[in-house]
């Protein structure tokens, strides 16, 4: 499966499979709205109902829904598809690269290695493990890559990482807990030039006494990379669980202050019934969703594409039985 390279049919047919719990619940209303062929004052009450059930939010389900009433659709196959491009517009304003590795135009040329990545989000959100995920999606198109187990607040969380880089034979730098996760990620730095890595994946707390020791921490950690990486970080990639719903706004705004975060990883996709939260995210922060999680094993990883999410959980659950 293509990760870094562009969506292939494998991709699409992985993320249109874990949408199938969020097509069947929240967003399998919408597709029965479209069974009339005329439109009602309950269609736009119940899309309304719809959207932000979904954790799409009250004001970008408001915006959306203004504007396809203002396009005046005559027939519930116009007004569906109207929906879509509305939809996917939202998605697609927030498309445009932030970072230097991931939604930039084919034939950009790469920074020198090792490709830094920062990988940020709260615990529970899946972040060690797409971390893990990463690695095996470059180690498929042959990269050799380290991983800095710094979020060394948690000892799980720095055995989980080198757990996978066991079953997955990658490089992980650790110290023992309680260490200074900016040292880990300045030694990770150094052995990663050191031994010809091409891409180094530094795992960051998610956790700390409060929000601002937390942030503090991800502040420094970035400052140490921008010293000792002289363009910083190539890639921020913030971590949300699909299932947290309106709290992932939250968390989207916090670290986007403190880490300036340049793209957005979907985990747990496969498990929600909701997941209008990334519509959300885009048009409060205009980050770019880059990846969604599709599953448990290693490889459930696929590239995230505005408008095959949308035609997807548009789509009629009863029709992809077919």
């Amino acid at each position: 499966m293509r990760l870094f390279g562009g969506r292939s049919k494998e991709s699409e047919q992985a993320t249109d499979e874990a949408l199938e719990r969020t097509r069947r619940s929240f967003f399998g209303r919408v597709a029965g709205l479209f069974v009339a062929s005329d439109i009602t004052a309950d269609t736009w009450d119940s899309l309304e109902e719809v959207l932000i059930g979904a954790d799409a939010g009250v004001q970008t389900t408001l915006e959306v829904l203004d504007k396809v009433r203002a396009r005046n659709p005559k027939r519930t196959d116009e007004l569906r598809a109207m929906l879509a491009e509305e939809l996917t517009a939202i998605l697609a304003s927030a498309d445009a690269p932030r970072g230097r590795l991931w939604g930039l135009p084919e034939g950009d040329a790469e920074p020198d290695k090792p490709l830094v990545i920062l990988v940020v989000g709260v615990n529970g959100s899946g972040k060690t493990t797409a971390i893990g995920r990463l690695a095996h999606a470059y180690q498929q198109e042959g990269r050799r890559v380290m991983a800095a187990a710094g979020d060394t607040f948690r000892a799980a969380a720095i055995e989980q990482l080198q757990e996978w880089g066991r079953r997955l034979e990658f490089d992980v730098v650790a110290q023992g807990p309680g260490a200074d996760p900016a040292a880990v990620a300045f030694d990770a730095i150094g052995a990663a030039t050191a031994r010809g890595h091409d891409v180094l994946l530094i795992d960051t707390a998610g956790r700390l006494q409060n929000k601002q020791n937390l942030m503090d921490e991800l502040s420094k950690v970035r400052r140490v990379i921008e010293r000792h990486v002289e363009r910083g970080p190539d890639e921020v990639l913030l971590v949300l669980d699909a299932s947290t719903g309106q709290n992932g706004l939250s968390q989207a705004q916090a670290f986007a202050e403190s880490a300036q975060v340049t793209s957005v990883m979907l985990t747990k996709l496969d498990g929600t019934a909701k997941g209008g939260i990334v519509f959300a995210i885009a048009r409060e922060f205009g980050l770019p969703v880059r990846f969604v999680g599709t599953g448990q094993r290693e490889g459930d990883l696929a590239p995230f594409d505005p408008r095959s999410f949308v035609q997807s959980l548009l789509a009629d659950p009863a029709a992809t039985e077919a």
